[in-house]
């Protein structure tokens, strides 16, 4: 189920909150209706929408922190690649063929990564390194420098890779939703039993409805947003990988 779709059931499930108070107040007697019995209400739905408010804030700032994280660690991966590249670069002539396939295992480096993103957090796969990545390494480690210049650029270049290599786990050890499905449940369940309470004593009518399904639709795009920021790898607010595929500029022939 997409975000999108969640969040229109979201909307639906709030508005359905506001509609079943409508319905139910036909039914209320008139010592329902009694003004202490209103203050009760009145009093639980504060309290209801406090709890909410502060739900609402947990999830957004975590969705927006797991959001940075991740971006975060996409660009220092990005900056890994170049700094490898810069310091092959340095090593002369003999290490070309390693910056050229450095510059194949780009493409499989991006895919899975974007590929992961997608996956649903309920259907973990295992880590699988490409095998341009595995020969990188293999080359990396095979050159043979010359001189003690060239013995701390492989040094430094090693150091580079595998401290990439350790932001590539992270990313993939941190897949999925940083979201508990059952916040968001509860989150739900306390907006609808909000716009109970608004339709449960006062009179409906159109300007009324209006306001509640405006209020309702700002919820569900808040929910939205927490859901869109959670999958920092899909959506409409995902990070794009165009910096990370096109890191590297083509070698000259």
């Amino acid at each position: 189920m997409t975000d999108l779709l969640i969040s229109l059931l979201v909307f639906v499930v709030i508005s359905g909150g506001a509609l079943a108070g409508a319905a139910a107040r036909p039914l209320l007697s008139e010592s329902h209706l009694q003004p202490d019995s209103k203050d009760v209400v009145k009093i639980a739905t504060g309290l209801i929408g406090t709890l909410a408010a502060l739900v609402l804030g947990l999830l957004i700032a975590s969705a927006k922190g797991s959001f940075d994280q991740k971006t975060s660690q996409v660009r220092q991966m990005t900056a890994k690649i170049i700094l490898l590249d810069e310091l092959l670069a340095q090593y002369g002539p003999n290490a070309i063929p390693v910056r050229t396939r450095l510059r194949q295992s780009i493409e499989p480096l991006a895919n899975s990564i974007w590929h992961e993103g997608e996956v649903a957090a309920d259907k973990p796969v295992p880590f699988r390194a490409s095998a341009q990545s595995l020969a990188f390494e293999n080359e990396l480690e095979s050159l043979s420098p010359s001189n003690d210049t060239q013995r701390s650029l492989q040094s430094r270049a090693i150091a580079a890779f595998t401290e990439g290599a350790q932001t590539r786990l992270l990313l993939f050890a941190q897949a999925g939703g940083s979201i508990p499905t059952p916040f968001l449940i509860i989150l739900v369940f306390w907006l609808s039993a909000i716009f109970v309470s608004f339709t449960l004593f006062a009179p409906t009518n159109p300007v009324v409805i209006a306001s509640l399904l405006v209020c309702a639709l700002s919820f569900a795009g808040a929910i939205f947003l927490v859901l869109e920021l959670d999958s920092p790898f899909t959506g409409l607010m995902g990070v794009s990988s165009a910096t990370l595929r096109h890191a590297l500029l083509p070698l000259g022939p």
